[in-house]
């Protein structure tokens, strides 16, 4: 699949019996999406011992519409028309260098056609939105020799269940704030309070853009925040939860760098971090910016990388087991990516020898004469082979260029892969 760039069965068997193959191995029952899952798992266990990681969770719909005549299992999709399934996994990255470490949860699920009126007081743990404190459960669990977890999410991880169970002494939360609670002691709520804040800095960040949503450009922030106790809501249905949960606020509003046409970017940041000081909210800020590579994830799972949503496997289960390899995939491909801007890594958590000889060799045609057209890092590094997959993929090289993203890379490990295998056959059939 990272050779070919490409989840079509007929594509990645080669021929008819490998093709027929794949599908019988999607559809065994013996293979499981939790055996595929328990594998990312043990791998991200292995890379975070020890460190302060980032655990960025959030959810995407795969969409099968196109192919509803013929796949079977699948339930409807976020606009209540469509057919597909829901992917929910946990992103984790190292914390000081934002390294991609791995996958240390992955929920997916078949939305049920069923009466939703009495969804407000049905138990937390019945509700989709569970799979919010479900996942960040498993992640702990796998995360356990991790010197600190920082689980990051957007603003429908705003449960106030999720605000009492999940927290510990090592394991932290920062969520975008999405409702405007009672403040516990105040005849406040949170936006009054945070409104009423003083100014306490300005930060200028690069924010990326989204088709359809936001322009690229720099924001110009001013920065608030203070320590708040948030009343526990109505709709909370568990009876242990704590009255009140005291947190930090970090609230951050565009000024005067606004698009035209675009609302300026306004977050509330709630965590289980003390910030006291500028330095700890322009860390929460900085940490929450973090987010972005899950997205990014997405993008390379989806129609501008491995196009999940074009594979023509016919069953919801054996489709399901098809998107776990997908992810991990793709999370190949975020470290290259992340590996090109100095967050590195071995070289060897992505390439054998006999790889790494491949690219020396198409180092030498890529480099241009002067040092600018140069590879700029050691070739024990990822950010060695990042760069020459990226030439690989369309990237000119050059520092002032926009750099590389997800789709330059998978493009360029396709190229790359298919020179591999060339050499191979090269190796087998002309040397003795």
């Amino acid at each position: 699949m990272l050779a070919l760039g490409t989840v079509i069965l007929r594509q990645l068997g080669l021929n008819r019996a490998g093709e027929v193959r794949l599908g019988r191995f999607l559809s065994n029952k013996k293979v499981t999406k939790e055996a595929l899952i328990e594998a990312m798992q043990e791998k991200v266990g292995v890379a975070a011992k020890g460190r302060h990681v980032l655990a960025i969770q959030d959810t995407t719909e795969i969409n099968y519409q196109k192919h509803k005549s013929r796949v079977k299992g699948l339930g409807l999709v976020g606009n209540g028309i469509d057919v597909g399934f829901f992917m929910h996994p946990m992103l984790v990255l190292d914390a000081q260098d934002k390294t991609c470490l791995g996958i240390s949860a992955l929920t997916q699920w078949i939305r049920e056609d069923k009466d939703r009126t009495s969804y407000k007081k049905e138990l937390i743990e019945k509700k989709e939105s569970f799979r919010w404190i479900r996942t960040a459960e498993s992640s702990k669990k796998v995360l356990g020799e991790a010197k600190c977890i920082t689980i990051i999410a957007d603003r429908e991880s705003d449960i106030y269940e999720e605000w009492a169970r999940i927290p510990d002494e090592k394991t932290h939360l920062i969520i975008r704030a999405c409702r405007d609670r009672k403040l516990y002691g105040e005849d406040l709520k949170l936006s009054e309070k945070v409104n009423n804040l003083p100014v306490q800095g300005i930060l200028e960040i690069e924010v990326e853009g989204k088709v359809g949503k936001r322009r690229a450009h720099k924001a110009k922030l001013e920065v608030r925040y203070t320590e708040v106790e948030i009343k526990k809501s109505k709709n909370c249905t568990d009876k242990n939860a704590p009255g009140y949960i005291k947190l930090s606020v970090v609230d951050v509003k565009e000024l005067d760098t606004v698009v035209e046409g675009e609302d300026p970017i306004h977050w509330c940041l709630l965590t289980t971090h003390r910030v006291s000081e500028l330095t700890g909210a322009l860390q929460i800020v900085d940490w929450y910016c973090a987010r972005w590579n899950i997205e990014q994830l997405f993008r390379t799972l989806k129609k501008q990388g491995l196009d999940i949503e074009s594979s023509q496997v016919e069953n919801a289960d054996a489709l399901m087991k098809l998107s776990a390899i997908a992810l991990q995939v793709a999370l190949q491909t975020m470290q290259l990516t992340l590996a090109r801007e100095g967050r590195d890594q071995k070289i060897q958590i992505l390439f054998d020898e006999e790889e790494c000889q491949v690219l020396r060799g198409l180092q030498s045609k890529l480099e241009g004469k002067t040092e600018k057209q140069k590879n700029p890092h050691a070739s024990d590094k990822l950010s060695w082979a990042s760069w020459i997959i990226a030439r690989l993929g369309g990237w000119k090289g050059y520092k002032s260029e926009r750099p590389p993203g997800p789709i330059t890379m998978a493009r360029g490990l396709t190229r790359f892969h298919s020179i591999h295998e060339g050499w191979l056959l090269f190796k087998d059939v002309c040397i003795p």
